[in-house]
């Protein structure tokens, strides 16, 4: 064998040698970066869990944002401020039934001193006049001489004499509503005692002129001297707040 070939064999077998070794350094590389990867990240995951017992960083933040958003904000603001509300929420309503009740009670006391009673035969005094026109009228003015206001009743049912009915009203006098006398106030109503032109009928002379009250009293008037001449044209004008309504009839 010539010299040259055999520098060549040595030459082969030393590169065949050194591609054997690199291909088994290339293959334990490979197991020594493949191998410890999986190793690197269960041992994090393991350092991981058991670190988050022992309160590591990451543990404690999940922590402090739970207690933050459920304690604080949860707790602490939404049920305050929800039992804040419902406290203010339960003493308005209380105040605001106290106040409505409180505003009941004094309506009915005062719609109850806005109405006023019935007049009577000694709250009221009566008298008569003769009246300058029209002819053959009568005046009556009803004075409140008690403390209290009254309301006088429709109209007079005025009985002169012995007279067993009451004289008819005039429906054309009635006014919107009673005639109510405060205290020294007067009001008036008209009579009407016999016809002018004579046509009238059973007439008769009287002195003596009665007043009943819806409260069964019953007030005693005096005529004018000399009594008055009454016949079937008697009647009667509702009362009247002004003396010269009481005498357009």
């Amino acid at each position: 064998m010539s010299a040259r070939r055999i520098t060549r064999t040595r030459l082969f077998a030393a590169t065949t040698v050194a591609l054997a070794a690199l291909s088994l350094t290339a293959c334990e590389g490979d197991e020594l970066t493949g191998s410890p990867a999986p190793d690197s990240a269960a041992s994090a995951t393991a350092d991981a869990n058991n670190a988050r017992p022992a309160g590591s960083a990451k543990g404690d933040t999940g922590k402090t944002g739970s207690t933050g958003s459920t304690g604080s904000t949860g707790s602490n603001g939404s049920n305050g401020s929800a039992g804040k509300d419902n406290a203010s929420g339960s003493g308005s309503g209380s105040n605001s039934g106290s106040d409505a009740a409180a505003g009941t009670d004094a309506g009915s006391d005062g719609s109850d001193a806005d109405v006023p009673g019935e007049c009577s035969a000694s709250d009221v005094q009566i008298t008569a006049a003769n009246a300058p026109r029209p002819i053959n009228h009568l005046l009556l003015t009803a004075t409140n001489t008690g403390a209290k206001t009254c309301a006088l009743p429709q109209y007079p049912a005025a009985r002169f004499g012995e007279a067993q009915s009451v004289p008819p009203v005039a429906e054309s006098s009635k006014p919107q509503s009673l005639t109510t006398l405060a205290p020294g106030e007067s009001g008036y109503a008209g009579v009407r005692l016999s016809s002018g032109d004579g046509s009238g009928e059973n007439g008769y002379e009287t002195n003596t002129l009665t007043i009943p009250f819806e409260d069964g009293s019953v007030a005693t008037v005096k005529l004018p001297a000399g009594g008055v001449y009454v016949d079937t044209a008697l009647t009667v004008t509702y009362w009247q707040t002004d003396a010269s309504n009481a005498l357009e009839y």
